[in-house]
Formats: C-alpha cells, structure tokens, sequence
C-alpha cells in the first residue's frame, strides 16, 4: 500500500521538473516569437512521463487558455515625454523629436520600456543610438523578452488586475452603503498628534536628504513665501535642501516690538539637534558670525558686537520708525558624511524700517557644508549662467570619475589674441570658453626653411589646443565629477584635403557647443547637450613648404555658441 501511493506524487515532481527544463531550454535571451511555441515544447514532454492512459482525456491544466492582451502598448508609452508639444533632450522615445534632434543626443534617457517583469513572456521596447552614422540615428526595436525565472506569471485570470479600479465615489444614493462595509471614522485629536509624531521621527539617528531639521523644542523655521508672496514662518528647514528666498510682510509698524519674526533673537536662539530625536548633549547653538547695520540711506556698517540686539519702535513727531529690525538671514550649516550636524552659523541683516518701506521684503538663505571640504565655485545651479566658464575635464581611464583642474577657468581654454600676433610668443597664454559667448582668436606663425612638416604640425596643434585638452564638458554648472554618465563627450574631428605629396598643416580649431533649454517653461535651465571640436587643416606642398613658407600664415580658433530648439 505504501509504494502504490508514493509514485503519483513522484510522476507530478517529475512532471513539474520536466517542464521547467524544457523551459529553459526553449529560452533566448531575446526572440520575437510569440509564447505559443514554447507551450507547445511543454505539451511534448508531458505524455511522455504523465501515467493516465492513452485515450483518457486530458484535464485542463493551471496554463490552459490563452493570455490576455496587454493593458500597456509600450511602443506607444514614453515615460521621460515631458513637455507636450516640444522635444526633450535625450528622450529617444518622444514623438515630438526629429531625426535632427535625435542627431544631437548624447544617450537615451531611458533605453528601454517594458511591461510587467512578472510575466514569463513580455513586450519590450529598446531605444539607442547610432553614433557611427552620421549624422548619429536612432535605432528602435519592439522585441519579446523571456523572464528567466521559474515563478513568473503565464496567464493571468483576473483582468481587473492588470488595471486600476476606479473608486466608486460617495454621493446620496450609495453614502448609506459605504458606510455600512467600512469601519467608520475616527476624529480623535490625540491619535491624529501621535501618528503626526511618529510619522515625523526618522527610524534612524541620522539626518537624511529632505528630512526637517529638529531643535531642542520644534524645528528650524525657514520663513517663504508659499501660496503667495507673503512669510510663511511655520515652514520647516530640510536637509541638504540649500534654498534662498525672499518674501514680504504686512505689518502695523507700532506693533514691531511685539511681532518675533523681525527680531534677531528669532532665528539665533534656536538649538538644533546633532541628529533626530536626542535630546541630551546633542545640541548645537547657532553662532551669530556677522552682523550688518543698514541705514535709511542704504549704508552698510559692519558691528563688532554680535550680541542679540532687540527691535525698538522710535517715534519723532508724527514719524515713527522701527529700529534693528532683521532684513537678511543666512544660515550655514555643516555636516558630516553621518548625517550629523556639527556646526550652525548665522549672517544677519540689520537695518530701520520706516512706513515708506512697507509692506517690507526679508530674504532668507541657507546653504549646507560638508565637513572637511572646501566649498567649489560653480558656474550655475544647476543651468550655466551666461558669462561664467564650461566646466571640462578627461576620464584617465575607465570607471574611473572626470579630472580636473583647480582653476576653473583653465579647464577649457582657446588661444588669447594680442596686439603683436604672434604665435610663438602667445604659447601658453589663453582665454577661458565662457558660456553664451561666441569667441574668435588668432595669431600669426613665420615658418622658416629649417622647420620640417611634422615640426611644424606638432607645433600648430599645441598652439591651438593647448596643454591638456579635455574630453569631456559638465552638463551643468553644478555637475558633479563622479557622475560620468551624465558629462558630455566632446567628439574631435579631423578636416584635411587628401593630397599627394603635401604637407597637412592645421589652420583652425572650431569649438561649437550646442545648448538647450531644460526644466520647466517658469524658470528653464541651460544644458550643454553636445561639443564639437573640429581641426581644420590646409595643404601645402611638400617641397613649396620647406623652401618657400617663409611668410606670415594665419590660424584662427572660433567658439560658437548654438541654442538648441
């Protein structure tokens, strides 16, 4: 009796493995074929190991019947399509891009677009691009991917699943039945308090990005305007959120002694927390750095005395004005790589206030440091401002982050023109490439007899790209180095006449940099988006060169400047 009832359980083992093998084995890593094939490897192997009978019909099996068309047509779904009617940079997937716009990208934001990764067959769509066309294409293909796992999902028979079920919304018919299948409400005042707490306490002892910061009694208040230009004084100070924002006040100016958020006690009295949620020996005093005292007449005095300094209300005659009232704040916060703040300073704003001055503007900034480190001038956050240098470096090898140098002003740089024009003389002097300006600079090269091709080659091309030219150009004016993916290549070409016997002699280097407005239409940002460095050479006969080039030959470097729509 035992052996008898044992072997049925080990043909349906068997039976499961054999269709995970065949599985397997019916699987390429990427195919077009529909799933009907592999179902029928499955029904193959079956009847081989199955102990019903022959001619006993068959039971219908957990994967009988066909799957359901998917929800989701992802040749049709663009995730990165953000701006409607408009093309964004680097979204392969936006039907409002162009084959020029898709010649200008440097990668695809999102290369790929897929379904539900449950299921054990899906449709993909994958997007990438051809940069050895030229000009650079981009390539789409629509193909099936097969989930490698063994618990995937083959059908799926409940179709409500695979969308959203729209809600049914209360009105006065159904109200009394909504309110008989749920639990009711509850409008206790102290549950809401203590899921409010709980909701606000980090679960651990660190401060991380976004979370307020915490003082010994609430939290840091960051004065802004939110619905309307007016201060809103409850709104918290986040972490590594760097902000700077001025909002006005409508105030009775007899009142100005009573009201705390003009007084300097306001914002220095605070303790913030080293980390969220200790009390004890973790908290850190705000120290008063500076303090500057601005007349009615606009001049600036620097006190020496960063004592607490209340607002007082002076009247002479009729006129009444409110003095050592706060008009700028500027917190500076350092932190550790912990999460932990070890240091909070305080820049403040002084000055007097009289009726014509109303309603009056404060403007409040804070920005956070980072332990040990040197604060690095940017040239915009995160848009290039018009004026301030590219930001280059070079890529030693790969994997590793972008290298650059400490002179921001020297990471990509042309030949500076003089009055004397000459070439040799000019050798190590250059100019910065500054965002928005189109440049243009040349000098002038004597070639003597003694001067061989590749002498003087060697030499030109040190004069026009100068000492370290880099690879790669920020994105951003607040790029960071070690997010490489995000730098933009800059793609080098050679331009020379193929000629016999001929000496090919760069005469111009030109620098085009494309642009293009990112984020939201209220306040775009400037992105670099592609960089091209184009070596223009001329040819010269060989013997002609070295006997007759003994005259004045001109080299010119150009940027441009060119913004992307």
């Amino acid at each position: 009796m035992g052996s008898p009832g044992l072997r049925p359980l080990l043909l349906v083992l068997l039976d499961c493995c054999a269709s995970v093998s065949a599985q397997a084995a019916a699987t390429p890593p990427v195919t077009t074929e529909g799933f009907n094939s592999t179902e029928a490897a499955w029904m193959t192997l079956r009847p081989a190991l199955s102990p019903r009978p022959p001619g006993t019909p068959k039971a219908p099996g957990p994967f009988s019947g066909p799957r359901p068309t998917p929800v989701t047509d992802v040749a049709a779904l663009c995730v990165c399509d953000l701006s409607p009617a408009q093309c964004d940079v680097n979204c392969c997937c936006d039907p409002d891009c162009s084959p020029v716009d898709f010649s200008v990208f440097s990668a695809c934001s999102v290369p790929s677009v897929t379904g539900d990764s449950q299921f054990c067959s899906q449709k993909a769509a994958i997007y990438s691009l051809n940069f050895t066309a030229n000009p650079p294409q981009r390539i789409f293909k629509l193909v099936d991917q097969i989930n490698p796992s063994i618990f995937c999902i083959h059908i799926t028979n409940y179709k409500p699943a695979l969308s959203f079920i729209n809600p049914e919304v209360p009105d006065e018919n159904n109200f009394d039945k909504l309110m008989e299948t749920s639990d009711g409400f509850s409008l206790n005042s102290e549950s809401e308090i203590s899921f409010t707490i709980q909701s606000d306490a980090p679960d651990t002892a660190k401060y991380e990005y976004g979370v307020r910061l915490q003082t010994s009694d609430s939290f840091l208040r960051f004065p802004s305007p939110l619905t309307s230009s007016l201060c809103t004084d409850d709104n918290p100070a986040a972490f590594l959120v760097n902000q700077a924002v001025k909002c006005t006040r409508r105030i009775n100016l007899a009142q100005c002694e009573e009201i705390e958020a003009l007084g300097m006690a306001y914002y220095s009295s605070p303790k913030i927390l080293r980390v969220p949620g200790l009390r004890t020996k973790a908290e850190i005093p705000i120290t008063v750095q500076s303090i500057l005292m601005e007349s009615l007449n606009k001049t600036l005095a620097r006190l020496e005395d960063t004592g607490v300094l209340n607002q007082a209300l002076v009247e002479a005659g009729d006129v009444k004005i409110c003095t050592n009232v706060v008009l700028e704040v500027k917190y500076s916060l350092t932190y550790t790589d912990a999460g932990e703040i070890t240091k909070a300073d305080l820049s403040l704003l002084l000055g007097t206030v009289s009726s014509a001055m109303l309603p009056l503007e404060q403007k409040f900034e804070i920005r956070f440091i980072q332990q040990n480190t040197k604060p690095v001038p940017l040239s915009g956050n995160p848009g290039y401002v018009v004026g301030l240098p590219l930001a280059a470096g070079f890529q030693p090898q790969k994997g590793s982050g972008i290298i650059q140098t400490m002179n921001r002003y020297g990471q990509l740089t042309i030949l500076r023109s003089t009055a004397e024009k000459d070439c040799l003389a000019l050798e190590g002097i250059r100019t910065p490439v500054l965002f928005g300006y189109d440049m243009q600079s040349g000098c002038k090269l004597r070639l003597t007899k003694a001067i061989t091709c590749q002498l003087a080659v060697q030499k030109v091309k040190s004069l026009l790209k100068g000492h370290g030219f880099p690879d790669y150009v920020a994105p951003f004016g607040n790029s960071r180095a070690q997010d490489v993916l995000d730098w933009v290549p800059i793609h080098f070409i050679t331009q020379a006449p193929h000629m016999k016997d001929s000496c090919q002699l760069p005469v111009a280097l030109v620098i085009e940099v494309k642009w293009t407005k990112y984020g939201s239409l209220l306040n775009p940002q400037a992105k670099i988006v592609n960089v091209t460095a184009n070596l223009i050479a001329s040819s010269f006969p060989e013997n002609a060169h070295m006997k007759e080039c003994t005259g004045s030959s001109i080299y010119t470097r150009n940027v441009k400047s060119t913004l992307m729509r």
